[in-house]
């Protein structure tokens, strides 16, 4: 997925020339991580590594639907089993607001200054291409260690059964059997996931 990777005017090259073996000082991204899987630990442990600290958003944090089906704190607790060790981290909620310019000034409120902005998300990226430089979640991770998985998919198959175990850190697996998450999600949303996905493959 292409973003605008263009910084500010007068800004340093675009954030993909900068080598990134080098660190900056403050780093933020924001997803909605739900659950946090394979391809999400790498980025963010990446996030960590690359800063002294980063700000690690938790998007849709005042949502509960089949797309963020996990509390902030459950996703909270997600991160942090996944991030153990590390300190130079600060979770920030970010709500979502329907209403782009509004909800690109709450994040420069809620992040402040940053020297790289995380995403993969175009429509993120046109509204604060013009306010951080942007940097895409795989450059922060080495090509042995990228995982395509996405949430959707994790999210289909814990509505099927038990497949999702093995796209999740197991620790995050042992979360979600621990509080029977897994258990609940397929109670409030799998069949609505599952539908879902049958619409989109043309099955209904």
């Amino acid at each position: 997925m292409n973003v605008d990777e263009r910084g500010p005017a007068g800004s340093a090259p675009a954030p993909d020339r900068v080598d990134l073996k080098d660190r900056v000082q403050r780093i933020g991204m924001i997803a909605r991580w739900q659950p946090v899987h394979l391809g999400h630990a790498p980025v963010l442990r990446g996030l960590c590594d690359r800063a002294e600290l980063a700000l690690i958003g938790i998007g849709s944090a005042n949502r509960h639907n089949a797309r963020s089906p996990f509390t902030l704190e459950e996703t909270g607790d997600m991160i942090r089993l996944v991030l153990a060790g590390r300190e130079n981290y600060r979770l920030v909620p970010v709500p979502d607001l329907d209403d782009g310019p509004r909800w690109r000034l709450m994040v420069l409120d809620l992040l402040g200054a940053l020297d790289l902005f995380v995403t993969d998300n175009p429509y993120v990226a046109s509204l604060l291409s013009g306010d951080y430089r942007l940097m895409r979640p795989v450059a922060l991770v080495a090509d042995e260690d990228k995982v395509p998985i996405d949430g959707t998919l994790v999210r289909r198959e814990m509505a099927r059964g038990d497949g999702w175990r093995e796209l999740v850190p197991a620790e995050v697996a042992e979360y979600i059997l621990g509080q029977g998450l897994d258990e609940r999600f397929r109670r409030e949303f799998g069949l609505q996931t599952l539908a879902l996905d049958a619409a989109i493959s043309g099955g209904v």
